[in-house]
Order: C-alpha cells, then sequence, then structure tokens
C-alpha cells in the first residue's frame, strides 16, 4: 500500500489523543509512566517513568525520516566528554496503515530542571560552574568526529542552505562560503539545558555543522537580555571571531530578521544591529 505525503494530516501532539501510544510504550519498556508529570510539545510527549528515567516518544511522518535517520538521542550517546543524560534503550513502530512512525527514547533524569523556554526574556541565575561545563561540552562536542549532518529547524544544513539565507536578507554578502564543519547539537537554546547542574538534551538534529553554528544559535535565543547574548559572545568567542562564526551570526540573524519575523520580536533591533556589526567585518576582513 502507497501513501501519498499528502496524505499525511497534520498533528499536534499538545492536542491529539496519545493514550493509546502512551500505552504501548509502557508494554514495549515494561515501565509505567507517570500521567502527572507528561510534557506534551508540538511532535514530542515525554513523561517520568516509575524506575525514574525518562521517556521521549515522538511520532514523524516517513518522509520526514532520512537517510540519517530519527536516531539522534541514541547515536549522541557515544559522544565524548559532552554532559547529557544517559541512553538506555528505545521502541520504533509504524502506524498500521498510515506512513507515520513513532519512537520512544529511555534515558536517564536530568540532573537538573530545563533553564527555560527556547527563548528567554529574562536573566537565569547560573554559577560559574555552569558556565564551565557548558563551555567544556561543546568544546569536547566539536572534538568528536560523525558521519550525520545537523537538522536546524528540521532542515538539513548545507553550504547552499547558508547562502540563500544570508543572501535572502542580506544580499551585500556576497561570500557565504563556509570552511570548518564539525559536530554540533543544531537546537541550542534555554529549553534544552538543565540548570543548577548543566545537561544537554534533545539531540534530534545533532550532526556537523559550520563552526559557531550552536553558539550562533544560543546568542540568538538571549537577545531579548543583553547580559546574557554578552555572556554567550564572551564564553563562546572563538567561535564568534572565526570566519565560519560570523557567516552563522548572519545565519541566525536572517532567520530573525527574514519575512516571517515578528514585528514585536524584543531580538529584531539588537539582532539587525550586530548584522551591521559583523557585515563590515567580512567585508573589511
Amino acid at each position: 500500500m502507497t501513501h501519498s505525503v499528502s496524505a499525511v494530516r497534520s498533528v499536534d501532539l499538545r492536542v491529539e489523543p496519545v493514550d493509546k501510544v502512551l500505552d504501548r510504550v509502557e508494554r514495549s519498556l515494561q515501565t509505567r509512566l507517570d500521567p502527572s508529570t507528561v510534557v506534551r510539545k508540538r511532535r514530542s510527549v515525554g513523561a517520568r517513568t516509575d524506575r525514574d528515567t525518562w521517556v521521549r516518544v515522538e511520532r514523524r511522518p516517513l518522509d520526514r525520516i532520512t537517510d540519517q535517520g530519527w536516531n539522534g538521542t541514541e547515536s549522541a550517546a557515544r559522544l565524548e566528554g559532552v554532559a547529557q543524560p544517559a541512553w538506555r534503550g528505545c521502541v520504533v513502530w509504524q502506524d498500521a496503515g498510515k506512513p507515520v512512525m513513532w519512537r520512544a527514547d529511555e534515558t536517564d533524569l536530568l540532573p537538573g530542571a530545563p533553564i527555560g523556554t527556547a527563548v528567554l526574556a529574562e536573566e537565569p541565575t547560573l554559577s560559574e560552574e555552569w558556565w564551565r561545563a557548558f563551555g567544556d561540552s561543546l568544546d569536547a562536542l566539536a572534538r568528536n568526529t560523525t558521519g550525520r549532518v545537523a537538522t536546524p529547524d528540521t532542515v538539513t544544513i548545507t553550504r547552499e542552505l547558508v547562502g540563500e539565507s544570508i543572501r535572502g536578507v542580506f544580499p551585500e554578502v556576497i561570500d557565504t562560503a563556509v570552511e570548518r564543519w564539525v559536530p554540533a547539537h543544531a537546537d541550542l537554546n534555554w529549553a534544552n539545558m538543565s540548570a543548577p547542574v548543566f545537561s544537554l538534551f534533545d539531540w534530534e538534529d545533532w550532526g556537523n555543522a559550520p563552526q559557531g553554528l550552536d553558539a550562533a544559535t544560543l546568542w540568538a535565543a538571549s537577545l531579548a537580555v543583553p547580559a546574557l547574548a554578552d555572556r554567550v559572545r564572551s564564553e563562546r568567542r572563538d567561535d564568534f571571531e572565526s570566519r565560519d562564526g560570523k557567516l552563522m551570526t548572519l545565519f541566525v540573524c536572517a532567520k530573525i530578521l527574514g519575512p516571517d519575523a515578528h514585528p514585536e520580536d524584543p531580538r529584531i533591533e539588537p539582532a539587525r544591529h550586530r548584522a551591521r556589526q559583523v557585515i563590515s567585518d567580512l567585508q573589511a576582513g
């Protein structure tokens, strides 16, 4: 039986019934999920188990499962030197008669709570120890190797995508060729890190990306809090000062300033200001 892409209706797991899905997860992983801990997002559902672990369940149409697969959490388990919840196992199945697959990954619990929403509006309280662990993990991540390619916003990052994204908003930038590619989390924001003990989670999109993607992504998520954005830039100075890091800064600024920009986004002006500085640096260099 074949299915067209159009046959897969859009599903929001924040409102879609998932009781049968969670029942299957419990049977397959031989555990019980605590209903009082369930966290529902657009394309995933998570909950704590009765053996003090966490299960994240994701739904994905077959056409969104590329040759790279969708085993980011599993493949990230082999990364050396990166603080993250240990991966325990998974179960994967296809919906009967539908071009849709489900995947449930079980990991250790976080050592702290998620810091906040993806984009912060106020500065979090983070210790110097936290910032050291953050820097050590990002440095270690870049020293690893992988055959995966990062998929920020679920889109595979390529030289062509970088160039089109930047020139679409900043047409004066002619040379957008990136050079150094290193492993990146590719969704580094304040909802995917814990505190007071640092841990990095939600590894679905990780893979090779231009140097500076993670730093620029977190900086963009911090722009509504100038002191926090400055701290991110200070902590990842080497990334931001590299040519690829400057291009990644323009890449994330283009998302903030592009045609889908929200006119009341407090990040617009600081992103525009920084983009002008970066363009000036690139043209001078």
